[in-house]
């Protein structure tokens, strides 16, 4: 091609993105959208930053390339479905409206805006995240794919870009390659980047489940730890050779099941790989462990995201949660309505909590002045004068004579009795005491 025609291609180019900005800015005026500025593009969508006019709110509009007919064609759409079923959860991306003109066959994706994807977030970083952060973030990924899962869906494309982040709160996005659990397959097979594709997608013809997913989230984890990607492939066939680099070629059984789902054949030399302990020797032990189980080369060895959150790694987390799901119950209610378990009610139970124990710690201070100043009581209390009257006793009357006992004073002479072959039953006695009514206490921690 000549230079004339590369500058003729590119004016087609900037005309039909004049006229496709002029369609959508249309199309959301209608609901009351302005466009502010544009996010991104890519193969099958764009995503433009945009504000209501009716609330004054900032939204994240992803609108499809693809033309579109009708709205049951709308509803037919997997990313509309799967964000319909998936939607609320904290950790998935939260769709507010559809947007849909049918003179311009137009679809937009109203959603939550966020303010950055992982790959934005350790971009150019020099130095590493702390353990706690990688710990927080990888918590919510798992609790965002094992909602998925629950739910049937499986998301083929997790890798960083498509996982986004605002205020430490993590949520999975882009749904659009997503499928159901319970279909079979073949599936696609070029599906999902290449750097975050399983083994089972490139070595079989598609046939693969949801634990691709896990891998892909475990390439990730790698990278969140590193700062770099784990297996950057050029192709499939140096894909493959890249994995076999650090996690070595699987057993034959392993490879004997892929070799049953391909109708090409594939053979690999033996060979044992460096490690990912070696790729991050900083890691701690519980790191690896789940980093080397949600990479597992056999699929049917993966662990799942369910298993992945009850793991040692996240223990800190879960502690956490359980106490947030216990404030939520006790206080049932935040600023007049019920919490709706988003991080921003959790995090509005904690500041009750804490505000509680400022309260209990200024209280623990003061009680050294309402000791000093406190009215002082007698440590000695006063004596009791009870009278106890003496139980009545029988004896035989072969045994002892008559007896007459006193006791401080006169009381009436006991006189034996001819005894029977049982002994009668005695009627409790009750002492007479008096009431006495004692100075309040102040109590002090559990103490008087």
């Amino acid at each position: 091609m000549t230079q004339s025609s590369f500058m003729d291609a590119d004016k087609k180019r900037e005309r039909h993105s004049r006229r496709s900005e002029s369609t959508l800015s249309n199309s959301l005026s209608k609901r009351d959208y302005r466009i502010v500025k544009k996010i991104g593009e890519g193969t099958f969508s764009e995503v433009v930053k945009t504000q209501s006019l009716k609330d004054g709110k900032y939204y994240a509009c992803k609108t499809i390339k693809q033309s579109i007919d009708s709205l049951e064609q709308v509803n037919s759409l997997r990313e509309v479905q799967a964000m319909k079923r998936l939607n609320p959860h904290p950790n998935i991306l939260q769709l507010h409206e559809l947007v849909f003109d049918q003179e311009s066959g137009t679809l937009s994706l109203i959603c939550e805006l966020m303010d950055m994807n992982i790959y934005e977030f350790i971009r150019g970083r020099k130095y590493p995240l702390p353990e706690s952060k990688i710990k927080h973030y990888m918590y919510q990924l798992c609790k965002s794919l094992d909602h998925m899962h629950r739910n049937g869906i499986f998301h083929r494309d997790v890798k960083p870009e498509n996982i986004l982040i605002r205020h430490d709160v993590l949520k999975l996005a882009d749904f659009g390659s997503c499928r159901s659990v319970y279909s079979q397959p073949p599936y696609t097979e070029y599906i999902s980047t290449r750097w975050y594709r399983a083994p089972e997608c490139l070595l079989t013809d598609g046939y693969y489940s949801h634990k691709m997913d896990i891998w892909s989230a475990g390439c990730v984890f790698f990278e969140i730890i590193s700062l770099s990607p784990l297996f950057p492939g050029t192709n499939e066939l140096d894909q493959v050779d890249k994995i076999h680099d650090v996690l070595g070629t699987p057993d034959s059984g392993v490879l004997q099941k892929f070799k049953q789902s391909r109708s090409m054949r594939f053979d690999f030399p033996s060979r044992k790989g460096c490690g990912i302990t070696h790729l991050i020797p900083q890691c701690s032990s519980t790191n690896l462990s789940l980093l080397y189980q949600m990479l597992a080369y056999d699929p049917d060895e993966r662990i799942s995201a369910q298993i992945a959150l009850q793991h040692t790694f996240f223990k800190e987390q879960r502690v956490t949660e359980r106490r947030a799901v216990g404030l939520r119950r006790a206080i049932g209610t935040v600023e007049g309505g019920e919490t709706s378990g988003t991080p921003s009610s959790v995090d509005q139970l904690w500041r009750i909590a804490r505000q509680g124990r400022r309260q209990h710690h200024l209280k623990h201070l003061a009680d050294p002045l309402i000791r000093c100043n406190a009215q002082r009581y007698p440590v000695e209390l006063p004596k009791l004068n009870v009278v106890v009257p003496s139980p009545k006793i029988t004896y035989p009357v072969s045994s002892l004579p008559a007896l007459t006992i006193t006791h401080r004073g006169s009381l009436p002479s006991i006189t034996s009795k001819k005894c029977h072959s049982r002994l009668p039953r005695e009627e409790p006695h009750r002492a007479a005491f008096k009431t006495y009514f004692m100075p309040p206490l102040e109590r002090k921690r559990g103490e008087y």
